[in-house]
């Protein structure tokens, strides 16, 4: 398979991608609306999203589900940092191999890229995502790289950061930026700038689902590629979550000119 099916796989021409993330065990507490990770997997892999992002594990117990379902595509995880409400101290380490990855059938790899670390764990940082990419070349695998200010709360100072972390994402080789929602015209600069695939990630729950929705479809209208929204999803109760995903779509499929008035 070839680093263009992989990228279509998981960034669909026509359309901007739904990824479901459901790897936040790597790193996080025990998340409410996730203490069973593929039980949310089977509960929205119905619905009109386009793919999962994974821990290695989940991928291993979730194949014959989405050997069954091959139009869903899969994002693995395969580093970790320890501990995230802790930057400056924290450590981050590969968990799995880019080989690892092809061998399981997945799509495309993700890492975390914390930049409010050390300038040790930096220089650290990029060697193994040097590495990576080396990996994913040869492998033909998209990289997946998320530029973030780990633990930071968001102030105009921390959404700076993350968008000159991100310049640092593409010098580094990243096939694909996820970063953090900077608003309609930051997420608008990164992609004429970058000229690489953004992917806005939807992050810790926050407001009602009109603001999730919302949130998205500037996200969309500003020419991201795609989204990946979990917490602001699987945290709410079933009905309301699964209309959240049903209008996500439904922008997703119009480029944000769908439920403007939402």
């Amino acid at each position: 398979m070839t680093m263009a099916y992989r990228m279509t796989r998981t960034l669909p021409a026509d359309r901007a991608a739904i990824i479901m993330p459901v790897d936040h065990g790597l790193i996080f507490d025990r998340l409410p609306g996730l203490e069973n990770p593929a039980a949310v997997v089977e509960e929205f892999g119905g619905d009109d999203i386009t793919g999962f992002m994974m821990s290695p594990g989940l991928v291993v117990r979730t194949e014959r589900y989405f050997a069954e379902r091959p139009h869903l595509s899969r994002v693995m995880a395969i580093d970790a940092f320890y501990h995230y409400t802790d930057a400056p101290a924290g450590v981050g380490a590969l968990q799995h191999s880019v080989e690892d990855a092809v061998r399981l059938g997945v799509d495309c790899v993700k890492m975390l890229m914390p930049w409010n670390t050390t300038k040790a764990e930096q220089a650290a940082l990029v060697t193994r995502v040097g590495k990576v990419v080396s990996d994913c070349e040869r492998w033909q695998i998209p990289l997946m790289l998320e530029p973030v200010m780990l633990g930071a709360p968001r102030t105009p100072e921390v959404v700076a950061a993350e968008e000159l972390a991100a310049r640092i994402a593409f010098d580094l080789g990243a096939h694909i930026i996820k970063i953090a929602f900077p608003g309609e015209e930051g997420t608008r600069r990164l992609v004429e700038e970058l000229g690489l695939p953004v992917v806005i990630a939807g992050g810790p729950r926050e407001g009602d689902a009109a603001d999730t929705v919302e949130a998205v479809r500037q996200t969309v209208v500003a020419g991201a590629r795609g989204i990946i929204v979990g917490r602001n999803v699987w945290q709410r109760s079933l009905p309301e979550a699964h209309s959240i995903v049903g209008q996500l779509a439904a922008l997703s499929r119009s480029g944000g000119r769908a439920l403007q008035t939402v």
